[in-house]
């Protein structure tokens, strides 16, 4: 009896003793270490850089359609007392709501847009790249094959779609180049012997014949005389050579108008 008592008693006391040493409830170890955030996933595949930086600010919100927090923004601290402030730095998004952050975009200190990394697929790599310009999309990089690099550029100016270059032989290097006005395509280049330079330039005949149509059509249009009055537009008559025009005959009056009282006023 006093053999099992003494085991009973051993066991309880090695179960405190390796909870003391940490060996047991991890989650409790993990939540009050330096850098980590209470009630934030750590397996998110999070992409903003906060952990361990005390000059870091988190704030996870819920959007559409989600039960959970799936918005994690990221503040930088600057300054201390009265002119301590927050700069949003980054923003990440579980769009699909599968627990995993799959977009994310950094600020600069201005609060302006820098860069934009998503995973459009959801399978956990990187396939879209966007790069912003002044708060303006500047570029637009794509994966398409699933490779983990870009096989398809897209250049913006003003907002607008510039220009197009595709790698379609699998070598890392644009081989097609599309030049867009207006967000129509213009014309497509074509490198053929795989050197980096277009071999052939292939222009759309019909947006040109439409093209050169509305420039004769406009050049017809200013070459044309002056369209002649409407027909039943009067014709102004000029005075008599040599009289005045103040001396042409004042209107008479229709017949059957009575005459207006002398000194009857307007």
């Amino acid at each position: 009896m006093r053999s099992v008592l003494s085991c009973f008693v051993s066991s309880v006391l090695l179960s405190v003793t390796l909870t003391a040493c940490g060996g047991a409830d991890k989650s409790v170890k993990n939540a009050n270490a330096p850098g980590q955030v209470t009630g934030i996933s750590q397996d998110d595949q999070s992409k903003c850089e906060y952990n361990a930086r005390p000059d870091r600010e988190v704030r996870e919100t819920t959007g559409p359609g989600s039960f959970t927090p799936n918005i994690r923004r990221v503040y930088a601290i600057l300054g201390t007392g009265e002119e301590r402030r927050r700069i949003l730095l980054c923003r990440e998004v579980d769009t699909n709501l599968d627990g995993t952050k799959d977009v994310v975009r950094t600020y600069n200190d201005k609060g302006e847009k820098l860069n934009e990394l998503s995973d459009s697929d959801f399978d956990g790599k990187i396939d879209t790249w966007v790069t912003f310009s002044g708060g303006h999309i500047a570029k637009i990089e794509l994966d398409k094959r699933a490779s983990g690099k870009p096989t398809e550029w897209r250049f913006y100016v003003g907002g607008k779609l510039s220009r197009v270059q595709r790698d379609t032989n699998k070598d890392g290097k644009p081989d097609v180049w599309e030049v867009y006005a207006k967000g129509t395509l213009q014309r497509m280049g074509v490198d053929l012997d795989g050197d980096g330079r277009v071999d052939r330039w292939d222009r759309d005949e019909v947006l040109a014949r439409a093209e050169q149509d509305e420039e004769e059509s406009e050049e017809k249009s200013s070459d044309a005389p002056p369209a002649p009055p409407p027909s039943d537009a009067p014709a102004s008559e000029p005075p008599a050579s040599g009289a005045p025009a103040s001396e042409a005959p004042a209107p008479q009056p229709s017949a059957g108008a009575a005459a207006a009282p002398a000194g009857a006023s307007n």
